[in-house]
């Protein structure tokens, strides 16, 4: 239920419990305003304090190469908590649970023009002597005036330490209360990392998907060794290979695609040298696809076969493909490229896909194709013939279109292709595990194979549990 800012902030106040500190670099005390303006702060808040100048900041949580980041926050919530038990422990630790709250924020700047986010984060004990727990986010204020953004910021923070304290052991519901009194249009959260005793059960993936769910971020990201991402930095400076799937599961089709395409990517006289980043996504319509709500098992089923692949995921909420555009170029100035099927390419050539812009595919494409973005598109064999980017027809209408965006090299046909993997279908390798057809296996990369076999994924049964 959405509590007012205010009353939250004084619930906290009330509870003789919590006592702790707040320590906020760069975009003033947000957060600790709201506690000494609600009353009784004097139960809550043992120190506050704002290391504004660079220097100042050093002094006291060491230096760092970027001071808007995870690693300076984490340097603040390890040191304010570390000295509240020491300075505190003695006198208070048998009846106060002590917690440091921290944010490094850069707002928007009287000049405008720079990247308005932060770190934000709470490390805490549940009860008094507890082991601590900690939540960590990344937040963009979307507000275009300082002072909203000031605001936004200070109502993230105290939604952030009345969930930690009051919903820790609902980890959903805590990150549905992180946008109580705001709307998506003033904040993103595009990262949320959970740990600690508290959370020793919560698989972190299920909190980036949850981000996406209500509308926090339009994207998130984990990587192979399920540990959640901010894409901001994953992204940034990197040229991308992105392949968009259903991974259900993931077949030996869609690795050779991605290796196909890098092999074509990095053989691109216009490389520049830069690391590129391969990436599956998964679109929420998809996660969707079968009914009104996420599977969560199948979802971490898929998950944890990328994870076997040594993939990086990214879950978006863009279902179309010049949004997901958008987000990668804003995000770094490398090279983009999109790893497809035919099928896929077919798709994107219905004009229906593209009727909620009023330029539509014309718009669309515009858009797609803006920053020299390629399609890396692999064939499809349908009825024992083989189609490519060099025989595909669309419709009569839209050929010539089709036909000057082969030509500017804005598709580029994967020729490299295994011929044996093209009859290979994802819903016919299903069919088969659920069948109980060994054949399957040769559908899949080994270590795919072996997860599915070891958790019993997709309806596969083992030897020893079969009748």
């Amino acid at each position: 239920m959405d509590v007012g800012t205010n009353k939250k902030a004084f619930q906290i106040n009330l509870d003789a419990k919590k006592y702790g500190t707040f320590a906020e670099i760069g975009a003033g005390q947000e957060v600790a305003r709201w506690f000494f303006r609600a009353g009784g702060a004097a139960g809550t808040v043992a120190k506050s304090i704002s290391a504004y100048d660079m220097a100042v900041s050093d002094a006291v949580y060491g230096k760092s190469g970027r001071y808007v980041s995870m690693d300076r926050l984490q340097a603040m919530l390890d040191l304010e908590f570390n000295l509240n038990l020491e300075r505190l422990h003695e006198d208070r630790g048998h009846s106060n649970a002590f917690f440091a709250f921290a944010d490094t924020v850069t707002a928007r700047s009287y000049r405008g023009g720079n990247e308005c986010h932060g770190w934000m984060g709470v490390k805490f004990q549940a009860q008094p002597g507890d082991e601590p727990s900690q939540i960590v986010l990344h937040v963009r204020m979307l507000d275009v005036e300082a002072a909203l953004q000031q605001e936004a910021l200070g109502i993230v923070g105290v939604n952030l330490l009345h969930a930690a304290f009051f919903q820790h052991h609902e980890p959903e519901l805590l990150v549905e209360s992180l946008l109580d009194r705001l709307t998506t249009g003033r904040v993103e959260i595009d990262m949320i990392e959970l740990k600690g005793i508290e959370f020793r059960s919560v698989d972190n993936r299920l909190m980036a998907l949850k981000l996406v769910q209500v509308g926090l971020s339009g994207a998130a990201m984990f990587g192979p060794d399920r540990a959640v991402l901010q894409p901001s930095e994953v992204l940034r400076k990197k040229a991308i290979l992105v392949e968009r799937g259903s991974f259900r599961p993931p077949t030996v089709v869609n690795i050779d695609m991605l290796e196909s395409a890098r092999e074509k990517f990095d053989a691109n006289p216009d490389g520049d040298g830069r690391d590129v980043l391969m990436l599956t996504e998964l679109t929420m319509a998809n996660l969707l696809a079968g009914g009104g709500e996420v599977d969560r098992r199948d979802f971490l089923a898929r998950a944890d076969l990328l994870a076997a692949c040594g993939m990086t995921v990214l879950i978006s909420d863009y279902v179309e493909y010049h949004r997901l555009a958008a987000y990668l170029a804003w995000r770094t100035d490398g090279r983009i490229g999109m790893v497809m099927g035919v099928p896929s390419l077919i798709d994107l050539f219905n004009e229906k896909s593209h009727a909620q812009l009023p330029g539509g595919i014309l718009e669309s494409f515009g858009r797609l194709f803006k920053n020299d973005l390629k399609l890396f598109v692999y064939p499809m064999l349908r009825d024992g013939v083989v189609t490519t980017v060099d025989n595909l027809a669309v419709d009569d209408d839209l050929q010539p279109l089709y036909d000057y965006l082969a030509r500017r090299g804005s598709f580029i046909g994967l020729d490299n292709y295994k011929p044996d993997y093209l009859p290979i279908l994802s819903r016919d390798v299903l069919r088969r595990i659920a069948a109980g057809d060994p054949t399957w296996e040769s559908m899949v990369p080994e270590e795919v194979g072996a997860v599915i076999k070891k958790r019993g994924f997709f309806g596969y049964q083992r030897v020893d549990d079969r009748d």
